[in-house]
This record gives structure tokens, C-alpha cells and sequence, in this order.
């Protein structure tokens, strides 16, 4: 959310920040209807001053037995009475249509988010690790899953297109990735939280994906919402809350379902395990002042390396351009894993900071040392990974030509020392 104090004060420059997103501008329509919801309050307030000052004027007239004068005065008070709700009515209505315009502008880019329409314009910051060269044709991992308990065709029947039935080998391993991936991150010093999966408009609306993605989320019936991200539940942790700066930063991770319409990708990633409804994933929170944001995008950013440099897959970084950053996003990272069935790199995991966007949303404040005001405090989140995602890569980067995959060193501890998944013959 934007602070309306800020537009007004240099709309060129909102409207400039806005262009670089691909988005008209908006100041003129934003201010022009806080100048209207701002004359609408001050006329109420100079209406209620009146009355009180007329109410304290009839004591006096009646005090004074001038009945003529204090009738007169009575009959404004009357005229102020019924006028006051409709100018009440007038600043609610503007408020609420000033909100509602505010809350669908995306979160303005960082001065070194680069420019551009789509992923073609991102920018590659680093490369790490070494494609494996194989001595046979590698194979996607919709050809390889099945034999190892990636059960597409009952998961379809069961529930519809993208959701899959894991069992046997495959089950196991998803297993020990998201649990790998959870110790990982809480050893860098996040908190484990074990969230709500269902939540309401008000923690949906913090994150940003109300009112504007509804399409790509479930709904229950007694209106609660799926969550597509457990960064929704972990952030709202600090709505509507003002914190100690001692208390920061706060660092939160959780390992859950996710849940995605996938409304927006139709037609992409329609076979195989990498675009499902749903999802485990382990999600990464940092809730932090506003002079650790930058340090906390990065230590992130690499705390979701690690995982990729543990599990010893080829990956590389991505600056995502202005086009391709998600709503609350002030600069993104995407982590791109390499798969040799595709030969090529897709995303495993976004790392943003969302600078203050999300807490004025939520109201989430911070008291600095030694001041009495307080201040938002600013937001980050990244997955650290995509459960399903990095089941894919270990398949097709470990898969041997006898349909088996080896199980990456780390992840054999947790497997109780298996060394190779075989499949079912």
C-alpha cells in the first residue's frame, strides 16, 4: 500500500515509478480524490464546530429569554443535524474509494531493478555449478517419476488436471527434501511456525494477493482462503502489531501445502510435476527495520543457494526486470535450477523485499529506539525451496540409465542411508 502523504508530495516521480512497472499514471486520480475526501472532513469538522458553538449560543439566547433568537439558532442546529450524516456518508465513501484505488498499485521498483516487459529482460547475476554431462540421452522427469511412485493418471481422476498422487520411492524423497530444507533454513537462525492454511480476508489483503488475484486462490465456503504461499500466514504474525526495535529482526519458516488456482497459466506446465495446484514448499520470512532490508534480501537469497549448493544442482540467479516482479515486490531474486530432461533452467525459488508495502497493509509498526513515534517495518519473503519443484530437478539430475536415481549425499540421512532409488520393474 502507498502512502497518499508521499503521492501528493512528488506525483511526477510515483507516476515515473509506476511507468517503469508498465502501469499508467494514477497521482492526478489519487490526489484529486483525497483533495475531495480531505474538503469533505473539513467541512464535517467545521459543521460540528457550528453546532457546538450554536448549542452553547441557544443556552445563552434562552439564559437571555430571547425565544426569537434562540428558535433561529435551534433551526440551524436542525439544518447542521441532517446535513452531518451525508457528509459522513461523503468521507466514508472517499476514503474507502481512495483505499481501494491505493491498494491496486504494485509496490514501486528499487533503483536497480532493470527495466523491462517479461523474463527475457532479467538479469543474470551469477551462475553456480556445472551442468552433469550424461553418456545417454537424459530423460524429462514425467518420464522417469512414474516407475518411482509419480502416479499423474490417479491424481487427475482422483482430483483433476495438476494434482498428483506421490507414493513409494518418490513419496519418500519429497519427504526428506522438505525436511532437509526446513532443518536447513532453521539452522540459518529462522523460527520453525507450524501456520494456519486457512485465513482470512484481512491476512490475504496484507500480502497483497486481495483484492486484486483472487482468481488464482481457493476460497472455502464459509469464505476463508487456501493459503498459495505459507508467507501469507508468516507475515501476519505482525499485523496490526507494534514491535520493540530490540525485537527485530524477526526471521520465520514453515514447511506447508500450498495452494494455487494457477489461473493465470493456462496451458503451461500441463504435464508432469512442476505446476500443481498442490504444493509443499518451505517459505522463508523476515520481518526486519528499514536499514536491514538490503542485507536481509541477500542473506536470504543465499540461505536458498545453499539448499541448491547442498543438494550439489547447477543453478543460477536472476535479477527479475520490473515486468516480470510479483505485485508487492520492490526487487526480486529467482533462483533458476538447471534440467537436463529440458535442458534449460526454471525457477525453484523468488526471493523479494517488499520494502514497507506489506506493513502499511497490515499495519505493522515498529517503535525505534529512543523515539516515541513509530515506523513501518518492512517485509521480505522467499522460498527456500519449492518442494515439487526440486523433486523434479534431483530426478532428472541424478537419474541413472537404468531408470534408477541416486540420492544426493546430504539427503541420505534422512532416507535412513538409501544411496538409490530404484524403480518398480
Amino acid at each position: 500500500m502507498h502512502d497518499i502523504r508521499l503521492i501528493r508530495d512528488d506525483p511526477a516521480a510515483f507516476d515515473a515509478a509506476l511507468a517503469k512497472r508498465g502501469v499508467a499514471p494514477q497521482s492526478a486520480s489519487l490526489v484529486t480524490l483525497d483533495e475531495q475526501r480531505r474538503a469533505t472532513i473539513a467541512e464535517s469538522q467545521t459543521a460540528q464546530t457550528r453546532r457546538n458553538e450554536l448549542s452553547k449560543a441557544i443556552g445563552q439566547a434562552k439564559a437571555q429569554k430571547d425565544e426569537a433568537k434562540a428558535q433561529a439558532l435551534m433551526a440551524e442546529v436542525a439544518s447542521l443535524k441532517e446535513a452531518l450524516p451525508a457528509l459522513e456518508a461523503d468521507e466514508a465513501r472517499l476514503g474507502s474509494e481512495l483505499q481501494a484505488m491505493l491498494a491496486a498499485i504494485p509496490n514501486l521498483p528499487a533503483a536497480d531493478v532493470p527495466e523491462g516487459g517479461g523474463e527475457d529482460d532479467n538479469a543474470l547475476v551469477h551462475t553456480r555449478g556445472t551442468p552433469t554431462t550424461f553418456t545417454f540421452t537424459a530423460r524429462e522427469h514425467d518420464a522417469i517419476g512414474p516407475a518411482l511412485g509419480l502416479d499423474f493418471e490417479t491424481g487427475a481422476a482422483m482430483s483433476g488436471a495438476r494434482f498428483t498422487l506421490v507414493r513409494g520411492p518418490a513419496a519418500k524423497l519429497q519427504r526428506a527434501l522438505g525436511q532437509f530444507m526446513l532443518d536447513h533454513v532453521a539452522d540459518a537462525g529462522f523460527e520453525q511456525v507450524s501456520p494456519p492454511l486457512l485465513v482470512r480476508d484481512e491476512a490475504v489483503f496484507g500480502t497483497g494477493q486481495l483484492p486484486k488475484f483472487s482468481e488464482d486462490l481457493f476460497q472455502t465456503t464459509d469464505g476463508r482462503w487456501l493459503i498459495p504461499t505459507a508467507e501469507v500466514s508468516l507475515t501476519n504474525i505482525v499485523r496490526e502489531q507494534i514491535l520493540a526495535e530490540a525485537e527485530l529482526p524477526l526471521r520465520f519458516t514453515a514447511l506447508t501445502p500450498c495452494f494455487r488456482s494457477e489461473a493465470g497459466a493456462a496451458g503451461r506446465d500441463t504435464r508432469g510435476y512442476i505446476r500443481q495446484h498442490q504444493f509443499d514448499k518451505v517459505e522463508m520470512v523476515s520481518i526486519v527495520t528499514p536499514d536491514m532490508s538490503e542485507a536481509e534480501h541477500e542473506r536470504m537469497t543465499a540461505c536458498a543457494e545453499g539448499v541448491l549448493d547442498a543438494l550439489q544442482l547447477p543453478f543460477r540467479r536472476m535479477l527479475l526486470c520490473t515486468g516480470d516482479m510479483g505485485f508487492t515486490a520492490a526487487r526480486t531474486y529467482d533462483l533458476e535450477v538447471w534440467l537436463p530432461g529440458q535442458a534449460r533452467y526454471r525457477e525453484i525459488s523468488s526471493v523479494s523485499t517488499c520494502t514497507d508495502f506489506q506493513a502499511r497493509r497490515m499495519n505493522a509498526r515498529y517503535r525505534p529506539e529512543g523515539e516515541k513515534g513509530t515506523r513501518f517495518v518492512h517485509t521480505l519473503n522467499g522460498s527456500a525451496l519449492a518442494v515439487g519443484r526440486t523433486l523434479v530437478a534431483v530426478l532428472e539430475n541424478y537419474q541413472q540409465e537404468d531408470g534408477s536415481v541416486a540420492v544426493p549425499a546430504v539427503l541420505q540421512p534422512y532416507l535412513n542411508g538409501l544411496t538409490v532409488l530404484e524403480p518398480k520393474r
